[in-house]
């Protein structure tokens, strides 16, 4: 007996795997592409990337001076839990080879100026020399630097990205964070709100 004939334009098993791996990508990219329309129509800033970190105690600062930074003939010290025990501080991830960086820096040079604040700075993955052009061309703001060479530092940080800046209070509890250089708008509506409210009675 012969077997019966199959339909020629009915697709077999294989064909349909076959299929549904040529389309996939396809399928993937019309997802991915409406979460990108949701976010743009929500008007929700994708920079704004909460962090689990924000209210819990910050990490452990224990990093190498960035050796050559002086300030006023003294050598600016390393950034270390010591350096900012017991102060409202402002840690700022940055590097040399970073634009954003350098163009949020003449906030951090106004920043530096605030009494209520200690101004830091932590080094990422970046050359030494080329860290100390950057500060001496643009001017240091930063009360005392570590170097974080290989990244570990932000790891534990929790960094997406560089610049990225951190208030932690005086009891070393982390109480904001900017992803990205700080705008005036984001100095305006974020942090010196921030600020404030770790400084009111009671805070």
């Amino acid at each position: 007996m012969n077997a019966p004939m199959k339909d020629p334009g009915t697709p077999q098993p294989a064909s349909r795997r076959r299929l549904v791996i040529a389309f996939l990508p396809l399928v993937l990219f019309i997802a991915l592409s409406g979460v990108f329309l949701y976010q743009l129509g929500s008007g929700k800033n994708a920079s704004e990337i909460p962090s689990v970190l924000i209210g819990s105690k910050a990490p452990s600062l224990d990093l190498a001076p960035l050796e050559g930074l002086v300030e006023d003939g003294k050598a600016v010290p390393a950034l270390t839990d010591a350096a900012i025990d017991g102060k409202l501080a402002l840690i700022n991830v940055w590097a040399s080879w970073c634009v954003p960086c350098r163009q949020e820096h003449p906030i951090l040079l106004e920043l530096a100026r605030d009494p209520r604040i200690m101004l830091v700075g932590i080094n990422y993955k970046d050359k030494t020399e080329n860290a100390l052009r950057f500060l001496g061309e643009l001017g240091n703001p930063f009360a005392a630097v570590g170097i974080d060479p290989n990244g570990k530092a932000a790891i534990d940080w929790g960094v997406y990205g560089v610049p990225e800046t951190y208030l932690v209070a005086p009891d070393g509890k982390i109480l904001f964070k900017q992803i990205g250089p700080f705008t005036i708008d984001a100095l305006r509506e974020k942090l010196l709100p921030a600020i404030e409210k770790a400084m009111a009675p009671g805070a």
